[in-house]
C-alpha cells in the first residue's frame, strides 16, 4: 500500500464528494445545479422496488360501480363509493410518486477511528425537501460486521454479521430530523456501512416505494496495541543498539554533544557557547539515532502453506504485536513502515507503507493493520525478497511471523550475511531454532500476560496514540466542515429555487 492511499475513501464516497463540491460551486456561481449531481450527492442509486396492497382490480371496481349506480336509477351510494374508490387509488399512487422526490439521508459521526471496545457516535439525518408532507419515511441503513447498536428509542441490539437498523420519520415539507445511535466495536477490521434503502408511501398507506442508494462510509477499527513489557519483550532497545556510528548525514534537532572543531566540519555546526567558555572551536556532536527507522514484516499466514487457511485468534495475536512493535517505534521518533503478505479490503493492492516520520505515519499503518484479513497472497519470504532491496541500509527489519518456514530461515540468514539488521520475533507454539543465535530472536508464546489480559490494551494513552487521535480528529473536523458548506449552499438554493 502506498503512503499516499487512504485505506478509508473508496470510489464511491470520492465520487459523492466530488459531486457535492461541483453542488456547491455551481451555487455560488449562481447556475442550476446538474440533476445527475444532485443524484450522485447522495449516492448510487442501485435499486427501485414498488408494492402495493389492492389489486390492479380496484379501478375498474371503481368505475363498475360509478357506472352501476348511474344505471340504478343513479344511486347515489354506489356512484359515491366508486369515485371514493377511485379518488383514492389515483391519489395514493400520485402521493406515492412524489413521496421520495428531495428526500435524502445523511450520517455524520463524532470519529471514524477507533480502537477495540471503543463507541462511534452516529447521527443520521433525513431531509424532506419539498412541500409535500411525509406521514411516513424509512430508512433501512445496513453495516458490515460485528457491532453492538444502541439508542435512546432502542436497547443495545448485538449483531454477529451484516445487520440493519431502521429509522422512521414523519415529515412535514421542508423539513429535517435527526436521530442519534451508538456504535460499539469489539473487532478489529474495516466496516463499512451502507446502502440504504428508502421507504415511504401515500397518506392511506396503500401504495410502497422503495430506492436503494449506496453512500459508502467506512470506520476503521485499530488492532489492540500493547507495550513491550506486556508482550515479554525488552522495554529499552529491544533490537539492540541501533545508534548509528557514522552517518552520511547529521540531524540537528538533537545534540549529542560537542568536540574540538576540525577543518572538515561545517561552520554552522560551531557551538559558539562552547566555542566562548572554552577558548577555542567547538563543534556540535549530533545523535545519529534520529535516523532509525524500523520495519515490521508480518506474515499473517497461520499455517506452514499459506493458502490452507488460518487461525482466527493467531491472526489476531500477530497484528496486535505488529501494531505494537510500530508504536513502540514511533514513541521513540523512528521511522516506520509494515509489509504484509495481505491485500487491502476489495481490492487487490498490497499492503504497504512504505517507512516514514510524518505525524500521519503510524495512522497509516495502523490503518493498514485494521485491514489485513484471513487470506494470504503469497509466502513471507517472496515479501522479504522483494522489498528489502528498497530499504534503507540502516533500517532493522522486524519479522513477526507464526511459521518458520526452511524457506523463511533461509532467507533471514541470508539477509543478515549480506549486512542487514534483522530481528526475528516468532509467536509460534516452540522457540525458534538455535542456528539464528547470530541475529535478535524473540519467542512471543501464547501465555504471555498481554493475550492473557482481558483490559483495553491501549489504556495506557501514548503520545503516539494521542498523535492518530488528534490526526483523525483533525481529518473528521475538516469533513464535517466540508459537509455542512455543501448542505448550506444546497439549502440556499433551494430556498431561492422555492422563492
Amino acid at each position: 500500500m502506498m503512503n499516499d492511499m487512504s485505506l478509508v475513501e473508496g470510489l464511491a464516497q470520492d465520487n459523492i464528494k466530488k459531486a457535492r463540491k461541483r453542488l456547491a460551486e455551481s451555487v455560488r456561481r449562481g447556475e442550476t445545479p446538474r440533476v445527475e449531481d444532485l443524484a450522485a450527492a447522495r449516492g448510487l442509486k442501485v435499486a427501485e422496488r414498488e408494492n402495493s396492497i389492492l389489486s390492479d382490480a380496484w379501478l375498474p371496481l371503481g368505475a363498475t360501480l360509478i357506472i352501476g349506480g348511474f344505471l340504478l336509477n343513479r344511486n347515489v351510494s354506489c356512484m359515491t363509493l366508486g369515485l371514493f374508490l377511485i379518488g383514492v387509488v389515483v391519489l395514493g399512487r400520485w402521493w406515492k410518486d412524489q413521496a421520495l422526490k428531495g428526500v435524502y439521508y445523511t450520517r455524520e459521526f463524532d470519529r471514524t477511528h477507533v480502537f477495540p471496545g471503543e463507541s462511534v457516535s452516529l447521527m443520521v439525518s433525513g431531509h424532506n425537501e419539498k412541500r409535500l408532507p411525509l406521514t411516513w419515511l424509512q430508512f433501512q441503513d445496513r453495516i458490515d460486521g460485528p457491532v453492538i447498536i444502541s439508542s435512546e428509542f432502542h436497547p443495545p441490539i448485538e449483531t454477529i454479521e451484516n445487520s440493519s437498523f431502521f429509522t422512521t420519520f414523519a415529515m412535514r415539507g421542508f423539513e429535517q430530523q435527526n436521530r442519534e445511535y451508538n456504535l460499539r466495536f469489539f473487532k478489529r477490521g474495516f466496516y463499512y456501512l451502507g446502502p440504504v434503502t428508502y421507504r415511504s408511501g401515500d397518506i392511506f398507506t396503500l401504495f410502497t416505494i422503495e430506492q436503494e442508494y449506496d453512500p459508502a462510509d467506512v470506520l476503521v477499527v485499530y488492532p489492540h496495541i500493547w507495550s513491550l513489557e506486556e508482550l515479554g519483550l525488552p522495554p529499552k532497545e529491544p533490537f539492540g543498539d541501533l545508534r548509528i556510528h557514522r552517518s552520511l548525514f547529521t540531524d540537528p534537532i538533537r545534540t549529542l554533544g560537542i568536540r574540538d572543531y576540525h577543518p572538515t566540519d561545517r561552520f554552522r555546526d560551531v557551538h559558539w557557547k562552547a566555542t566562548a567558555r572554552r577558548g577555542q572551536l567547538q563543534t556540535k556532536i549530533f545523535d545519529p539515532s534520529t535516523g532509525m527507522t524500523a520495519v515490521v514484516f508480518l506474515n499473517i499466514a497461520t499455517e506452514e502453506k499459506y493458502w490452507m487457511g488460518h487461525e482466527p485468534e493467531l491472526l489476531e495475536r500477530l497484528v496486535a504485536v505488529a501494531a505494537s512493535i510500530a508504536n513502540f517505534g514511533a514513541e521513540q521518533g523512528w521511522g516506520v513502515g509494515l509489509y504484509a503478505n495481505g491485500s487491502v479490503p476489495r481490492s487487490d493492492q498490497p499492503i504497504r507503507v512504505k517507512p516514514g516520520r510524518s505525524p500521519q505515519q503510524l495512522v497509516n499503518v495502523l490503518e493498514a493493520l485494521a485491514a489485513i484479513s484471513g487470506f494470504a497472497t503469497g509466502p513471507i519470504n517472496r515479501l522479504l525478497h522483494r522489498y528489502s532491496p528498497r530499504l534503507p541500509w540502516s533500517a532493522t527489519l522486524v519479522v513477526v511471523t507464526a511459521v518458520l518456514t526452511p524457506e523463511l530461515l533461509v532467507t533471514l540468514q541470508n539477509l543478515k550475511e549480506s549486512g542487514r539488521r534483522i530481528a526475528l520475533i516468532s509467536l509460534a507454539e516452540d522457540p525458534p531454532p538455535q542456528i539464528l543465535d547470530n541475529m535478535i530472536v524473540y519467542h512471543i508464546p501464547a501465555s504471555v500476560s498481554a493475550f492473557q489480559s482481558e483490559q483495553v490494551a491501549h489504556s495506557g494513552t501514548t503520545a503516539a496514540l494521542q498523535s492518530v487521535s488528534m490526526a483523525q480528529l483533525e481529518k473528521t473536523k475538516d469533513e464535517k466542515v466540508e459537509t455542512r458548506e455543501w448542505r448550506r449552499e444546497i439549502g440556499n438554493w433551494r430556498r431561492e429555487t422555492r422563492d
